[in-house]
């Protein structure tokens, strides 16, 4: 009977030593299989995976050229954001066919990174977050004076550094255009009148350079927009418009401070020009500070959280800092990036409500 019960005893004792065993083993392999999970969402090295980047620009110059000029961001993107944890299969780039256009890629989720200027920022900024802003080169020319910039001279960049630029309204090598920077040049005050009877070529209404400072020009200066203008067409990119002033299409143009140092040899090579363009061309409005272009993500993009926000400011940092990455970026004039907030860009919401009031007012 002894013997029975002390079987019994050993026999649950062994039981309950294997059950324990049993569950261990269970509680093991649970383990092991999130592990395993864990390794798949983020690869073996346990850098997170991103399938595609959409990265877009928007059209500022011939949509090819910039294709071209930036083919090699693709791998230093890939490059940079390993560094910061992040396995990239490709990077996707490419130019919006207009400036909105981009700005709605944003909004809808279909882009996760827009380089874009600030007022195209701000116009769609309820779907885009700014996360860095552009530094470029200076120019040795910054007047408010117009007739400062017409020496005949060419235009060119300063050591320093700076995070805002100017819009140039310019005059070309027509009749009228030529009246129009005489006038300038012999210290004379331009009327509204005088304006109004040139022919204008002008960008989409979120382009800073191209439509918003200059809208804000008239406005300061003539209580006028740019909808008040018995003639303005907007042109798909600057060439076009250098290549309309070129040959007399349009008197006026406007753009941004250093496009002429961009188009000065196809002003020769390509626009038919026998004189230089500093010679043929001159300022007769000079435009208040622009805070310089943003890099902006999507607040839709379904990749787009915090840590991929901070790596791609790292990245774009460094990329910025190397002299092969000064080389892509300087498409848009870009010398380098520094972090971004929202409020930086008030001025330009401001810019932004009038050019909306004036719109509305016509």
């Amino acid at each position: 009977m002894i013997y029975y019960v002390m079987e019994e005893c050993t026999m649950k004792r062994s039981l309950a030593l294997l059950f324990a065993l049993v569950m261990a083993i269970g509680l093991l392999a649970g383990c092991g299989s999130k592990d395993t999970t864990d390794d798949s969402q983020n690869g073996e090295s346990g850098s997170k995976q991103i399938e595609t980047l959409k990265v877009a620009f928007v059209p500022s110059r011939e949509p090819q050229e910039i294709i071209t000029a930036t083919e090699p961001l693709k791998q230093m993107l890939k490059d940079e954001l390993a560094k910061e944890g992040y396995e990239v299969g490709d990077v996707e780039i490419t130019v919006g066919t207009t400036y909105e256009a981009v700005g709605e890629g944003l909004e809808a989720g279909t882009i996760d990174v827009g380089l874009i200027p600030g007022g195209t920022y701000v116009l769609y900024d309820d779907g885009a977050e700014v996360i860095l802003t552009a530094t470029r080169d200076g120019l040795n020319k910054d007047s408010d004076n117009a007739k400062d910039w017409n020496d005949g001279q060419p235009t060119e960049a300063s050591d320093k550094q700076a995070v805002s630029y100017r819009a140039l309204i310019i005059a070309g090598p027509s009749d009228k255009g030529q009246e129009l920077a005489a006038k300038v040049n012999n210290g004379e005050e331009l009327t509204w009148e005088d304006l109004d009877s040139a022919n204008w070529s002008i960008m989409g209404t979120s382009s800073p350079a191209g439509y918003i400072y200059p809208a804000l020009w008239l406005q300061d200066h003539y209580g006028k927009g740019i909808s008040d203008l018995s003639s303005a067409v907007q042109s798909d990119s600057y060439a076009s418009a250098f290549a309309r002033l070129a040959s007399g299409q349009v008197d006026v143009l406007v753009t941004y401070a250093d496009a002429r140092r961009d188009y000065a040899e196809r002003w020769n090579t390509e626009f038919g020009r026998e004189g230089s363009i500093w010679e043929e061309t001159g300022v007769i409005g000079v435009t208040a500070p622009i805070y310089n272009d943003t890099i902006s993500v999507s607040k839709n993009s379904e990749i787009m959280d915090a840590d991929l926000i901070a790596a791609l400011q790292q990245a774009f940092i460094n990329i910025g800092n190397t002299d092969e990455g000064k080389q892509v970026i300087a498409i848009y004039s870009h010398n380098g990036y520094q972090k971004a907030q929202a409020s930086d860009y008030d001025n330009e919401r401001a810019a932004q409500k009038l050019i909306q009031e004036l719109t509305a007012a016509n």
